[in-house]
């Protein structure tokens, strides 16, 4: 049971790094990035061609957080003078031209038959997944406080003056686009680094863990704790991972349900929540309710 918990706590702080990237990018900018995964996919790749060359662990993460990144701008060149529904069908794109990419390579990345064997963050001892939760707690920590000072930076004023009037900031002489591919680098960044953790954490990856359903994990994550909220990001994950592994559970009180249709249901009650909160808690759980002046 402790390591079930240990894995469970894991996997959220690593979905907590995805979200908080995607939280600054939406919540905190206004950008609709459809393809998060796309860079969760390069950081998890970068680092475990490097490691499997003998490259520090350390320093493969480092990289893979790097080359996300730089990924970042050109894709913001290219998509940020779009808006709202164009954005994200250009970045859902680039996300499935990343993973269709990762299948067809099979010179680099083996294809569809994924990268076994990856160097696994501090071995395959009995504590070894202790401090990598430990590691993640603190990663966590830093980031959700850079965030923070980044929000209110500066830069941070200007990208919320992005998302709430585009126009105004372009009267006031500053460059949206400039900002924005910032905004997206910076998201890219930590979707990378989370990219890195998951594959040194399961030692093996393939294209197929990096379908767009992972974004949409992500979106619902924060959607249901708060876009604008580092509180609600926490949370709203920490919600999402409950829901997919608690539903795991329901064939032990439907016994006569098969495998197929316990994954349906698992998908009819994450959507139930997701509709539960836009219906009734729209800004999410901790975000700003919006009072309307008589």
């Amino acid at each position: 049971m402790e390591g079930y918990i240990v894995t469970i706590s894991i996997t959220i702080l690593i979905y907590m790094l995805l979200a908080g990237g995607l939280s600054l990018q939406y919540g905190f900018t206004g950008l609709i990035n459809f393809g998060h995964v796309g860079f969760f996919a390069i950081g998890a790749y970068t680092s475990a061609l490097l490691a499997m060359q003998g490259v520090p662990i350390l320093i493969c993460m480092v990289a893979a957080t790097a080359f996300a990144a730089v990924f970042a701008f050109p894709l913001g060149m290219i998509a940020l003078r779009l808006r709202g529904d164009y954005l994200a069908i250009v970045t859902l794109g680039f996300s499935e031209s990343v993973r269709m990419m990762l299948q067809k390579e099979e010179w680099l990345t083996h294809g569809v038959h994924g990268i076994p064997g990856i160097p696994r963050l501090f071995g395959n001892g009995p504590s070894a997944d202790l401090w990598i939760l430990a590691t993640l707690v603190i990663v966590n920590i830093i980031v959700f406080a850079g965030i923070k000072g980044i929000i209110k930076s500066p830069f941070g004023r200007v990208i919320g003056a992005i998302r709430d009037n585009e126009v105004a900031v372009r009267a006031l002489g500053k460059d949206p686009a400039r900002f924005k591919t910032r905004s997206l680098a910076i998201g890219a960044a930590l979707a990378g680094l989370a990219g890195a953790f998951q594959a040194h954490y399961l030692t093996f990856i393939s294209p197929e863990q990096f379908v767009p359903l992972i974004t949409f994990y992500v979106w619902m994550a924060i959607i249901m704790g708060g876009v604008n909220r580092l509180s609600g990001v926490v949370v709203g994950t920490v919600m999402l991972v409950g829901f997919l592994e608690g539903s795991r559970f329901l064939r032990e009180i439907f016994p006569g349900v098969s495998e197929v249709q316990l994954s349906s249901v698992r998908f009819w009650i994450i959507g139930m929540a997701l509709i539960c909160t836009m219906l009734y808690r729209p800004e999410g759980l901790f975000g700003e309710r919006k009072t309307v002046k008589k």
